[in-house]
């Protein structure tokens, strides 16, 4: 009984994990349900600090008490038949940490289920994909602070460092906090995504900008404002050749893309709180309609509608396209921010908005040169990001590029769904009237709803001519 910490699912993710973790001197018992798929990282990853078992009850008597069980199944149901088996075999203040994309509600019902058996139970949000879990991700642990101390030397250990070297790992809050914001985490991602590909469309097809101009377009914008994760993998995806014929390999890739759920959740969880993420929805909409079936009818019917441009100051055009996604990206963040800090208040969270924005800096998809600026705004205390002096400076700036460069797209049939949004958005809060106005008199005329009126306190109801 000297293994440090378990890893049960040794599939990309876990075994990556595992040897993350080995690497920093802890000792790693891991277990897979098919051991075949052990044996085979025994031979492929052999490490001083792994040991793979065969049984599960061998590998649950390896651990040091409190026992330290992280899962790294499938989400869903798995992960309920592995916790019904580990029971059995498991003390009381045994730990068992959920490092996958569950959701937040299975992460609560959990939490409190494990705790009525005496085990302490985790939902760890993880997000960096292969290279963040090896090399080190962000980490976004949840569940009893007071047993957090038993995980938090291995997990800040292995968790990414930004460039002050602090770890990108802090403890989120009580039961299903940490899966939350890895779910909005991932929603953002689809926003970024989203409107990264919106841009690209801009560039190319009325900026006239070929493949090898675009990769070295994003390489100079990953030198300044917009430096991120994805910026940068966008510039090397774009100058990359194709591996089983000619010519550049994004000319080849089908234009249709996936989706996990996660994005889907997070849109849903913002309608319960009433919280405004359309740009995170409408990045969600924009890959259900890459798949739709009829897309090629749709194509062959419609195609003409679409009077393509060039522009004539090309130059003028990239720094406008430029101006206009940093807008739409600050507005992205500001968007999944707000859910979290009303997410925060339904649940009792005490979410720390600041702690989260910082752990974001390194090991995960979302990483941005700006997330040191939410930090700091949410250190501040700032009620909503795009109120804060920085972000108030920049929209300012940038906002105008954000509007000619929607209107550019839509007058030339090119799909800007998360610009747009991020437009509507700025201009819904920001515009003295929204039409909301007329909304509630058609409620109040045929359901007596009332209405509130902006010379007197109270509510009212009137009888309209019918």
């Amino acid at each position: 009984m000297n293994q440090s910490i378990g890893i049960i699912g040794l599939a990309v993710m876990g075994r990556s994990l595992a040897l993350n973790i080995a690497d920093h001197g802890y000792k790693v018992a891991g277990y897979n349900r098919s051991y075949s798929v052990t044996e085979e990282m025994l031979k492929t990853y052999p490490h001083e600090n792994f040991t793979g078992y065969e049984k599960l009850e061998d590998f649950v008597a390896s651990l040091e008490k409190p026992r330290k069980i992280l899962l790294m199944v499938k989400a869903g149901k798995p992960v309920d038949l592995l916790i019904e088996q580990l029971l059995p075999m498991l003390d009381k203040d045994d730990i068992v940490m959920d490092g996958g994309n569950s959701f937040y509600e299975d992460t609560i019902r959990r939490e409190a289920y494990l705790k009525e058996k005496g085990v302490v139970y985790f939902g760890i949000g993880i997000s960096g994909g292969e290279e963040g879990a090896r090399k080190g991700p962000s980490m976004m642990p949840s569940g009893n602070k007071k047993a957090y101390e038993h995980i938090r030397p291995i997990l800040e250990s292995i968790s990414a460092k930004a460039y002050d070297e602090k770890p990108c790992c802090a403890y989120i809050g009580e039961n299903g906090a940490g899966h939350f914001v890895k779910m909005v985490h991932n929603g953002i991602e689809y926003a970024d995504m989203q409107m990264i590909a919106e841009v690209y469309l801009l560039l190319k097809h009325i900026g006239g900008c070929s493949n090898e101009e675009m990769s070295n377009i994003f390489k100079q914008w990953n030198q300044g404002d917009l430096e991120s994760f994805l910026i940068g993998i966008t510039s090397d995806i774009l100058k990359e050749k194709d591996d089983m014929g000619e010519g550049d390999l994004i000319d080849k890739i089908k234009d249709c893309s996936g989706q996990k759920g996660t994005g889907r959740w997070t849109s849903i969880e913002a309608l319960k709180e009433g919280v405004d993420i359309s740009m995170i929805t409408a990045s969600c909409n924009a890959r259900v309609l890459s798949n739709h079936p009829q897309r090629s009818e749709m194509q062959s019917t419609y195609a003409s509608i679409c009077e393509q441009v060039k522009v004539e100051n090309k130059k003028a055009f990239i720094e406008q396209v430029r101006q206009g996604m940093y807008a739409a990206k600050i507005i992205a963040y500001a968007q999944g921010f707000d859910l979290l800090q009303q997410a925060s208040k339904t649940y009792e969270w005490n979410l720390q908005l600041g702690n989260i924005a910082s752990i974001f800096r390194a090991g995960c998809i979302i990483q941005a040169k700006f997330l040191d600026d939410i930090t700091k705004a949410y250190e501040e205390e700032v009620s909503h990001l795009l109120l804060h002096d920085f972000f108030k400076k920049h929209i300012k700036e940038t906002h105008q590029a954000l509007r000619r460069i929607v209107v550019l797209a839509i007058s030339n049939g090119i799909p800007v769904p998360s610009l747009s949004n991020a437009l509507a958005y700025l201009d819904m809060l920001s515009q003295p009237k929204m039409g909301a106005s007329l909304i509630q008199a058609q409620r109040d005329y045929f359901g007596a709803h009332t209405y509130e009126r902006i010379d007197q306190e109270g509510s009212f109801h009137h009888e309209w001519r019918k």
